[in-house]
């Protein structure tokens, strides 16, 4: 069994645990001070783990909830088991599994299985992107203002986060931008033309890994905010169809240089 082969079959057992406790409304706990954890997240990522072991026991792992360890292999998976856990936990409907695989430091595969929807998207290195089986590419709108773009905000250190400046400006500059609270989400949107682009701050490697391939095999183009390469340690990221490239990462620019087209309105006294 190939590496994409195994990980679609993992993602599905995955997703269909997932559902089962999704059905039954698990309750969540805090992790820190605002990041939910449920006993599917552990569940989930116990299984994909294990399962993973048995089929490469000498690849690494990389999981978020801490059950992956380092190897000398060439060979690292980067596993989110529960991405969208805060909408999980209050049973909104927008969540998936993720897994890529990277070797020796290039991702070669991924995949994201939204177990609500049924959609599988899958991707190799060189060998394109697919949703359920069929072909997908990123849009081709070519201008800002007939995009439709997302972005995600942290759970964690919300005070701090600078993104609803950004959020702002691409609202003003678009159709709209769209917070659907699951980044691999988001990124398969992007390839397969449902969004025209995504960015986010400081997502973690096991958030962005297998979207970030599968937007690039569709003909996209991941980067960093400011247009440098992304790479999985990167602050942000931003990925979109590539045609509206240069214009989204000057109006990126002109924001982190604090300048901006659209102000935001004061509030009127009724």
């Amino acid at each position: 069994m190939d590496f994409l082969e195994c990980a679609v079959e993992i993602a599905h057992q995955a997703g269909s645990l997932l559902r089962y406790y999704f059905d039954r409304h698990v309750k969540f706990e805090l992790k820190g001070d605002f990041d939910l954890v449920t006993e599917a997240d552990r569940a989930s990522e116990k299984l994909i783990v294990e399962r993973l072991q048995a089929r490469f026991p000498d690849h690494g792992i990389m999981a978020e909830e801490g059950s992956g360890h380092e190897s000398r292999s060439a060979y690292r998976w980067y596993v989110d088991p529960l991405d969208g856990t805060t909408n999980f936990a209050h049973g909104y409907p927008v969540y998936n599994v993720t897994l890529a695989l990277e070797k020796a430091g290039e991702l070669i595969a991924g995949v994201i299985f939204d177990p609500n929807r049924d959609e599988l998207f899958t991707c190799e290195k060189g060998g394109g992107a697919f949703l359920n089986g069929s072909r997908i590419r990123v849009s081709r709108a070519a201008v800002l203002n007939e995009c439709l773009f997302s972005t995600g905000f942290p759970s964690r250190r919300r005070h701090l986060d600078v993104n609803i400046h950004f959020y702002h400006q691409l609202a003003m500059a678009t159709h709209g931008v769209r917070r659907g609270g699951a980044a691999a989400i988001d990124l398969a949107y992007v390839a397969c033309g449902r969004l025209d682009g995504f960015w986010e701050f400081g997502l973690s490697p096991w958030d962005m890994a297998a979207g970030k391939l599968l937007v690039e095999e569709a003909g996209g183009i991941c980067a960093d905010m400011k247009g440098g390469v992304h790479r999985l340690t990167s602050p942000h990221i931003l990925a979109d169809n590539g045609l509206i490239h240069e214009e989204v990462v000057t109006l990126f620019a002109e924001i982190f240089r604090g300048e901006y087209r659209h102000p935001i309105p004061a509030i009127q006294p009724s």
